[in-house]
């Protein structure tokens, strides 16, 4: 945990494997930071890859075997969880994405950011295996995502 003074070292690189939708980094870089600083993470590097149907289903096969597509996946790669130096893997699915903002009547960038929120608040230890933890999760993205001027971007839709 970051104490009220420490300076946030926070690097955050992302890989674009999928050219369905039109990013922004740096507002997807702000929102990984914004969200560190929430939950007063001060250092940490956070790798997020941006990939497609194929991509994320072979992942999602290997890892969690489930064989179809899914929207996110995230992965903890610190080397202590108590660790004040997080190392976190995210993948996000941009063909997901893009359907399902057109479905719900949003940017595929705010679908996106949805997923990025999403995987982070799971490596920080939410869970949405509940309905009640689920609301918890969605009300917490949505109020990050609408801080971002993304707008309520799972509630909304």
């Amino acid at each position: 945990m970051a104490s009220a003074g420490q300076k946030q070292n926070i690097a955050v690189q992302i890989a674009e494997n999928s050219k369905n939708i039109d990013i922004h980094p740096l507002r997807l870089k702000k929102l990984v930071k914004v969200i560190c600083k929430r939950f007063k993470i001060s250092k940490a590097t956070i790798s997020i890859a941006i990939v497609n149907d194929a991509q994320i289903r072979k992942l999602n096969k290997q890892f969690l075997n489930k064989d179809h597509p899914t929207d996110c996946l995230s992965f903890n790669l610190s080397d202590n969880k108590k660790s004040s130096l997080k190392s976190f893997e995210l993948v996000v699915n941009a063909e997901m994405a893009a359907r399902q903002a057109k479905l719900r009547g949003h940017s595929s960038e705010a679908e996106l950011a949805l997923y990025i929120t999403h995987d982070l608040l799971h490596n920080l230890g939410f869970d949405d295996s509940t309905k009640k933890q689920a609301e918890k999760m969605h009300n917490i993205e949505d109020q990050i995502l609408q801080q971002l001027g993304y707008g309520s971007v799972y509630n909304g839709g």
